[in-house]
C-alpha cells in the first residue's frame, strides 16, 4: 500500500529522493493550475467550478474510502479550512486586478521565504550559509522576472500596484497553508486521510457561498472540462507538496515548488508559442540554480 511506502521511507535517503520528485512535480502541476484559474474564466467563476469538482471526486473517497480523522486534530481541519479560504480569496483578487506573468511571481517568490523562516521557527529547521545563497538566487530570479514582465505588460496597468500589494499578501498565506498543512500531515497517522478530508473539507467554501448568493449556473462543456482538469491537478500539485513536506524538509520543499514559474514559462514557450527572450530565459535560469543550490547545498 502507498501509506505502508511512505512510512517506510520517511526520514530515509529514499525518502528525501521521493520529496525532490514530488516537489518538482508539484510545481509543474501549479504552473498548469495557475493558468488554469487566470484564463478564459473570471478567477472567482473558474475558483468556484473547481471547488465544485474537488467536491464531487473527494467526497466518496473521504465519506467512504478512508477513516474519519481523529477527534483530537479536527480543529487541524478548521484551521486549514480557513487558512485556505483566505488564500483562494486573496489569489483571485490578485489575479482580477494584476497581469499574469507578474503577479504569479510575486506571490511564488513572497511564499517560499516566508516559509523558510517559519519552518525554522515550527519545525526547528535551519538553513546552511550555502542554502541561504539559493535562496536569494531564487528571489532575485522570481523578482526580477517579475519586475521584467511589468515594464511589459500593457494591460491592467490602473491596478498594477494594488495587485502587486495582494501579491505580496497572497504569498503570505501561501507560507501559512505550506506550513499548516506539513503540520496536519505529519500529525496524522494515515497522511492518505488526511489527504482526503482535505481536499473534501477545503473545497466546501466556495460553491456554498456561491450558491446562497444564487450564482451557481448551469455549467457549458467548457467550464466542466476546465472544472475537471483543474481539479485533477489540484489533486496532484496539492497532495504531492504536501506529501514531500512529511517526507524531508518543509522549506526545501517550499524552495522547490517554486520553480513552477519557470515550468509556466516553459509551457508558454512549447505549447503557447510565446516567445521566452534571452532575458527571461537568464531569470529563468538563476530561480533553477537557487532551487538546485538549497535542494544541494544541505
Amino acid at each position: 500500500m502507498l501509506t505502508d511506502w511512505v512510512l517506510a521511507i520517511e526520514g530515509t535517503a529514499a525518502g528525501q529522493r521521493a520529496a525532490l520528485l514530488l516537489a518538482l512535480s508539484a510545481a509543474f502541476l501549479h504552473a498548469l493550475f495557475g493558468a488554469l484559474q487566470k484564463g478564459r474564466y473570471d478567477p472567482w467563476t473558474s475558483r468556484t467550478a473547481i471547488d465544485c469538482a474537488l467536491l464531487v471526486l473527494s467526497a466518496p473517497i473521504a465519506l467512504f474510502l478512508v477513516p474519519p480523522p481523529p477527534l483530537d486534530l479536527w480543529w487541524v481541519f478548521a484551521g486549514a479550512m480557513l487558512v485556505h479560504f483566505v488564500y483562494k480569496v486573496l489569489m483571485a483578487m490578485t489575479y482580477q486586478r494584476g497581469a499574469y506573468t507578474v503577479v504569479y511571481p510575486v506571490v511564488r517568490g513572497t511564499g517560499p521565504l516566508f516559509t523558510v523562516l517559519g519552518a525554522g521557527l515550527i519545525f526547528g529547521e535551519h538553513f546552511t550559509a550555502t542554502q541561504w545563497a539559493g535562496v536569494g538566487l531564487l528571489l532575485a530570479g522570481l523578482f526580477g522576472l517579475s519586475a521584467y514582465n511589468m515594464a511589459k505588460v500593457v494591460v491592467d496597468r490602473a491596478t498594477l500596484i494594488p495587485a502587486l500589494g495582494l501579491a505580496v499578501a497572497t504569498g503570505l498565506m501561501v507560507a501559512i497553508y505550506t506550513t499548516w498543512d506539513a503540520w496536519g500531515i505529519r500529525a496524522t497517522p494515515d497522511p492518505f486521510t488526511f489527504l482526503a478530508w482535505f481536499f473534501f473539507l477545503t473545497a466546501i467554501d466556495f460553491p456554498l457561498i456561491a450558491a446562497a448568493r444564487g450564482k451557481l449556473r448551469r455549467p457549458d462543456l467548457a467550464l466542466i472540462r476546465l472544472a475537471v482538469i483543474g481539479a485533477l491537478i489540484a489533486f496532484g500539485s496539492f497532495g504531492a507538496v504536501m506529501l514531500a513536506t512529511r517526507l524531508d524538509s518543509v522549506g526545501e520543499a517550499a524552495i522547490l515548488r517554486e520553480t513552477s514559474t519557470v515550468f509556466a514559462a516553459l509551457i508558454g514557450w512549447v505549447w503557447l508559442k510565446e516567445p521566452v527572450g534571452p532575458r527571461r530565459l537568464a531569470l529563468m535560469s538563476l530561480i533553477a540554480l537557487g532551487a538546485v543550490v538549497v535542494e544541494f547545498g544541505g
